[in-house]
């Protein structure tokens, strides 16, 4: 993706996180030379990948097929006595789609936060880590429904889904209405080790660098010792 491309998308998603007074945290507004003189004191935001994330999926086209996210909180699966929860918030766009995935460690809400409505599609991963043909039981804001697989689902806004562990799911906007704030509340988050995709794509984007960086990425911090 380009690096312009990639600063109007950050741009159109601050203006649409303050048309639903969604509020970020000041960490969403810093720059790359702030970045640059942060030390050890930044490191929770830097090791726990809080912050700006976005993703083709490898694709190459963001519109159809990538997410925009950003990380507000996340702990660490090997602290016990520290964080153990995450919570992010994304955008989705009409008919932009997130693939088929599942997570192994990770049980999360998905929340229609606003906007348009979110499409969800359902279903269960056999032990090979294959879809199966089985049905599906979910948890629709605490009314259990069982459904056949590869059922479409719809959230409205304010209504969210559970997604347990190997349940595999891929959602988008509804093609006829807005963008789609999302929520997601979940255990500890890692994005490097707990996405399982089917088929696999990219999660990071590479970046073609046509223009200085607006804000960076969660993955493009200066380092610092890890904790």
């Amino acid at each position: 993706m380009k690096r312009s491309s990639i600063n109007t998308l950050l741009r159109q998603a601050k203006t649409l996180f303050r048309e639903h007074c969604f509020a970020l945290p000041p960490f969403a507004d810093w720059t790359p030379g702030q970045w640059r003189e942060l030390g050890a004191d930044a490191d929770e935001i830097r090791h726990r990948g809080l912050g700006w994330d976005l993703t083709d999926f490898g694709g190459g086209d963001f519109h159809k097929t990538g997410l925009l996210l950003f990380t507000l909180r996340n702990g660490h699966a090997a602290h016990r006595a520290g964080k153990r929860y995450a919570e992010k918030i994304m955008i989705v766009e009409p008919g932009q789609l997130t693939p088929w995935h599942f997570h192994e460690a990770k049980m999360e809400d998905i929340i229609n936060r606003g906007g348009g409505k979110l499409l969800i599609q359902v279903r269960n991963i056999d032990p090979d880590n294959r879809m199966a043909d089985d049905q599906v039981t979910v948890s629709l804001d605490g009314l259990r429904r069982t459904v056949p697989a590869g059922t479409t689902l719809i959230l409205n806004p304010g209504e969210s889904i559970t997604m347990t562990r190997r349940l595999a799911h891929q959602f988008w906007g509804d093609p006829s209405s807005g963008k789609v704030l999302v929520g997601e509340v979940s255990d500890v988050n890692n994005d490097h080790t707990d996405n399982y995709f089917l088929p696999p794509v990219g999660r990071f984007p590479e970046i073609e660098e046509d223009e200085p960086p607006l804000h960076l990425l969660c993955h493009e911090y200066p380092q610092t010792c890890r904790i």
